[in-house]
């Protein structure tokens, strides 16, 4: 099989990767949020603020992300 341009999509490879990379951000921001209150669940501190940082970035990457789609499509 060859590689998608946009031909089966309709969309271009680059701006498709663009829209997956905000989306799985986005996704990960929701999932982070579950982990961070279950070590907050269990009395950990630490972990729950790792996983508040980590869920900071990635929030900053969805925004970033936007940001490439919102100037490019």
């Amino acid at each position: 099989m060859t590689e998608e341009t946009g031909r089966v999509t309709g969309t271009k490879d680059k701006d498709y990767n663009i829209i997956w990379f905000t989306q799985q951000c986005l996704s990960n921001v929701l999932r982070l949020e579950t982990y961070a209150a279950d070590a907050e669940r269990a009395g950990d501190r630490d972990l729950a603020e790792f996983f508040r940082r980590a869920q900071g970035e990635s929030r900053k990457g969805a925004e970033q992300g936007k940001e490439m789609l919102r100037s490019r499509v």
